[in-house]
């Protein structure tokens, strides 16, 4: 005789609260970091003092802005991918974010490294 309380199947399994708070805490921190990005290119346009070579400030502001953008958008479809993932309770797949975000700064740094050695 069934238990009439419980679910018959694995598909019909409630999904973890945990896994759920997990993944939004990791789209927070997403987010987080874009925020960031995005409150530096708005100083950097805003703050800094121009440099001698024109469009190297504009150039930062707008690779931060944009890499801010980027992530905010990725933060999203990654946290719905994952969510939808877990429900049907597939195996989760790899992000783009971290390449993203690692090859950003590194322009970032870049743009930042030039502008520092040509004012």
């Amino acid at each position: 005789m069934e238990d009439q309380g419980q679910p018959t199947n694995e598909a019909e399994q409630p999904l973890d609260y945990r896994f759920t708070l997990a993944n939004e805490r990791t789209y927070l921190a997403w987010i987080r970091t874009s925020l960031g990005l995005l409150a530096a290119g708005v100083a950097v346009h805003t703050l800094v003092q121009p440099f001698h070579h024109a469009g190297i400030r504009r150039a930062l502001s707008l690779s931060c802005i944009v890499l801010a953008v980027t992530l905010a958008v990725g933060a999203y479809t990654h946290w719905r991918d994952v969510q939808a993932r877990m429900t049907r309770g597939d195996v989760l797949g790899n992000t783009l974010l971290v390449p993203i975000l690692a090859g950003g700064i590194a322009i970032v740094s870049i743009f930042a490294a030039v502008a520092t050695v040509w004012t």
